[in-house]
């Protein structure tokens, strides 16, 4: 059978500028199975713009940290070879790695060429606020250190159909590049009027050159890196017709075992729904819906009801193709989305995603290790580990939610017989302490149970008829289960393997 399965992302925004991720991976690697993690998602591996950018100011798409730009071999997390390593470490130990695609831009071009553009309005990109003028724009990306390695395709002006920067005037704005059949992509997401453009050099999909390179890219990419998986950054601003061909091509490329999940920054339902249905579902995507949900709990305390957590969630309504997580790097302090879950409901948050059936979790890096950089964060490892001991070997079997209250609610896992003490009752209080009675069935008559997160230090003894009384501290968690040999020093047991999806008869995915 298969065991559940948990993802890291393995980066937070302030990771050590070192070069020494790869190598940290490789090292933390069974550290990592032990805890229950089995897929990481590993920052942008491409040659960025200065060896400090985390990879989302993506210069040369071919060069993994092996060629000398940009004032570097490495990149900010190491060399080419120190990732082929560190990938390969992570298979060995049943650990499958999902690599960050940037494909929406390019930054730090060799050099400038003179175009002609129109400026429009930031604030609704159909409206122009000027006629057609020339600006000196970096277009010309020639790798002049890498030269035709891998690839001959040169970047100029004519790939992009956006830009932020006039070298000539000086000036920031947003410019469309004029042209024949030049436009924004129309398949994209509709803020702002039109989201085509986020910012550098905004590629140009409509071009098939470009579509074409950008497909031999992903492949060679693979290949080199012998990859599980992709996680497509910045997806709303990408022509989603793209998407899917991208997304088809990896697959025909690497069999349907190769996973891919996508940015799609929006927490509106209905334009999730229709983005799985415009790449027929071949790709999951993060469900930024119920991250807001749980910042909105964490901001709102006991007025939050909490039986509300997962309404209009993408884990509710397309559970097979829903990503959960609690933060991210856009959502930490001080970044771009900041949305960060406070410290007293963290603990919550992650059980919310660990511990139910549907959802593929994600742990952050960040909330796990802790964050660097100008406002340190402590990590919560002590406070996560034990929700992933209980994901790996207690929250399996059918399940029943008890959510009658709007500052306490609980559900239960029944387990399954394949994994021998499995089962679960999990109790979250935003208010009071609290309690919650609960059916686990009459075969665990007499069982004994105990707190996972030793939130709660007494026993809970399952009565005849099945059901018992769980109680919950005011403000926190408490995870319930049949203790076990392993409890008190969590090892989660090795799982299958580094393969994250599979079928059932119905076609519908299943972790």
């Amino acid at each position: 059978m298969k065991r559940n399965h948990t993802m890291m992302q393995f980066f937070e925004w302030h990771v050590a500028a070192d070069g020494q991720h790869w190598k940290r991976l490789a090292q933390m690697a069974p550290e990592l199975k032990a805890a229950g993690i089995d897929s990481v998602w590993v920052p942008p591996v491409t040659k960025a713009i200065s060896p400090e950018d985390t990879g989302y100011g993506v210069y040369d798409l071919y060069d993994l940290g092996e060629f000398d730009q940009k004032g570097t071999i490495r990149t900010k997390y190491g060399t080419k070879q120190e990732l082929i390593d560190a990938i390969a470490e992570c298979l060995r130990n049943g650990i499958a790695v999902y690599v960050d695609l940037v494909m929406n831009h390019k930054a730090g071009a060799d050099e400038t060429e003179v175009f002609e553009v129109i400026e429009v309005d930031p604030n609704n990109r159909n409206k122009e606020i000027s006629a057609p003028f020339e600006i000196e724009g970096w277009t010309k990306f020639t790798f002049p250190g890498r030269g035709d390695t891998y690839s001959s395709f040169k970047w100029n002006h004519t790939h992009f159909n956006g830009t932020d920067f006039d070298a000539k005037g000086g000036r920031n704005g947003v410019f469309r590049i004029n042209g024949e059949n030049k436009n924004w992509n129309q398949n994209v997401d509709d803020e702002f009027g039109n989201y085509d453009y986020l910012m550098f050099a905004n590629i140009d999909y409509s071009q098939q050159e470009v579509r074409r390179e950008m497909l031999e890219w992903g492949k060679w990419l693979v290949d080199t890196l012998q990859c599980s998986g992709y996680r497509l950054d910045a997806i709303k601003h990408i022509n989603h017709e793209f998407i899917k061909e991208f997304a088809a091509e990896m697959t025909k490329k690497r069999g349907e075992d190769f996973y891919i999940v996508g940015e799609f920054w929006n927490s509106n339902l209905e334009a999730c729904r229709e983005f799985l249905n415009t790449v027929d579902y071949q790709i999951d995507l993060f469900d930024v819906s119920l991250h807001y949900k749980l910042y909105a709990a964490a901001l709102g305390g006991r007025d939050f009801d909490l039986t509300h957590i997962f309404d209009d969630t993408l884990v509710q309504t397309h559970p097979g193709n829903a990503v959960t997580f609690v933060d991210n790097h856009d959502s930490q302090p001080h970044e771009a989305l900041e949305s960060w879950v406070g410290d007293w409901f963290k603990q919550s948050a992650y059980a919310l995603i660990l511990l139910r059936r549907d959802g593929y979790p994600v742990v952050f890096y960040g909330d796990y290790y802790g964050i660097g950089g100008p406002a340190p964060v402590e990590g919560k490892k002590e406070a996560i580990d034990p929700l992933l001991y209980a994901r790996c070997h207690k929250a399996y079997g059918e399940q029943d939610d008890y959510f009658d209250h709007p500052n306490t609610i609980g559900w239960v896992r029944r387990g399954i017989e394949e994994v021998e003490g499995s089962g679960c009752a999990v109790v979250i209080s935003n208010g009071d302490n609290g309690e919650k009675r609960m059916f686990l069935g009459e075969e665990r008559a007499g069982e004994v149970w105990v707190d996972f997160t030793h939130n709660r230090r007494e026993s809970v003894t399952i009565g005849k008829d099945g059901w018992a009384v769980f109680p919950v501290n005011g403000g926190s968690v408490s995870v319930w289960a049949l203790p076990d040999e392993a409890e008190e020093k969590p090892a989660a047991q090795d799982l299958d393997d580094a393969e994250k999806i599979t079928k059932d008869s119905s076609g519908k995915k299943t972790r």
